[in-house]
């Protein structure tokens, strides 16, 4: 005699087979041609990830940047809005992005939201460890702004979002080995192989801003002395302005005259501003802040030997008038010069929206890890329906 159980059983084996042969098709079915002329890691990233609209938002040591990103790297919208002073707490952050998140949710769809931290973020790429220019030590971010914003939250270093942004839609298409250098507040790193970030067994590989290059040198925020970040960024562009100007210096007049001897006025983009028109201080700050670049870069390609360095963050809005003298320290200090091949080096075609658009892209994988669980689990329930379905019709015969 056949009981109930029996055809629930027989109704779920049907289930079962359906989907096996389901999934012979796919397996047989012909790849599109456009799969082979893309890297494994990227075909199985992002040509099968949702074309969602995601957040990034770019967190420096003076700005909060986010921006809506579509699945082709094109900023929708973007927003932005100064860092919290570092006196307050973490929490003021977090209250700053759940802010501009709420704003740009108001007009566009969000899926994900992908962070990019000026800090150490773990391996597990949910805590920022430490963050010279924020107050975060070993900040549980991604769980926070999970809880406040109710949509997936991916976290990186946002010298690895900035990389990613490069290698996916800017300078860095098609390289293999690729090394990003950010100049901003301070200078942040990362490294790219063959579509991976390599991260390190912690999560903190690539800051190399924190490379010591002069013993003894400027103290840094991080603690120590003489980091590469001291002699190579904006923070150290605007510290050499602001002495000759403090000095009284002739050669200073001219942006003296600028800010009405307002000092503490004077900026990285005035300072870049003056140079494009002549101000001879200006163009030499630039020149000096390019060869320490250099410098850092060589360094980098005896240890590393990329293909391509991309230079981004704030400080590369100066253009040549600091990449073509860090080109040249780069040869002068190249190990083994003259015998071996040149790393390309190339200005950030994104600009200062690498971070953000990085970001965003690689939340774009946590939206689709959340759609699949979303997904799973209504193939579940549409699977029990149709095994009590199958259940009603064979008690009603």
């Amino acid at each position: 005699m056949t009981t109930y159980r029996d055809r629930a059983e027989r109704a779920e084996r049907g289930d079962r087979r359906e989907r096996a042969e389901r999934v012979s098709m796919r397996r047989t079915a012909p790849s599109p041609s456009v799969l082979r002329t893309v890297s494994t890691r990227e075909r199985r990233s992002h040509l099968s990830a949702p074309r969602v609209p995601t957040v990034g938002i770019d967190i420096g040591g003076t700005k909060v940047m986010a921006g809506v990103v579509d699945a082709d790297g094109g900023i929708l919208e973007q927003v932005r809005t100064e860092t919290p002073e570092k006196s307050k707490s973490p929490r003021v952050v977090e209250d700053t992005i759940t802010e501009l998140v709420l704003d740009l949710s108001d007009r566009h769809d969000v899926h994900a939201v992908g962070i990019g931290a000026a800090g150490w973020v773990d391996a597990d790429r949910s805590r920022v460890l430490f963050a010279p220019h924020l107050a975060w030590r070993d900040e549980p971010l991604k769980d926070a702004l999970t809880a406040r914003l109710a949509v997936p939250v991916m976290v990186d270093n946002d010298a690895n979002t900035a990389a990613w942004g490069e290698w996916r839609f800017g300078a860095g298409r098609g390289e293999d080995h690729l090394l990003m250098i950010t100049l901003g507040t301070g200078i942040g790193g990362a490294i790219l192989e063959e579509g991976r970030v390599k991260r390190g067994k912690y999560g903190v590989a690539g800051e190399f801003g924190h490379m010591q290059v002069v013993p003894g040198g400027h103290r840094c925020p991080c603690g120590n002395r003489g980091c590469w970040e001291q002699y190579s960024s904006g923070n150290a562009l605007v510290r050499e302005a602001r002495e000759l100007a403090v000095a009284e210096s002739p050669v200073a007049y001219g942006i003296t005259d600028r800010v009405d001897g307002r000092v503490a006025d004077i900026t990285g983009p005035l300072i870049t501003e003056l140079a494009r028109g002549g101000d001879a201080m200006c163009t030499e700050l630039l020149q000096d802040i390019g060869q320490w670049l250099g410098v850092g870069l060589a360094n980098l390609a005896a240890a590393l030997d990329p293909s391509c360095f991309v230079i981004g963050g704030g400080v590369s809005a100066a253009d040549e008038l600091l990449i073509d003298p860090a080109r040249d320290a780069f040869r002068r200090h190249l190990t083994g010069r003259g015998y071996r091949p040149e790393a390309r080096i190339a200005k950030a075609q994104l600009g200062p929206e690498a971070g953000m658009v990085g970001a965003a892209d690689l939340a774009r994988l946590v939206a689709r890890r959340f759609r699949r669980a979303n997904r799973r689990r209504l193939e579940r329930y549409e699977r029990y329906e149709r095994a009590a379905d199958n259940l009603r019709r064979a008690v009603g015969q």
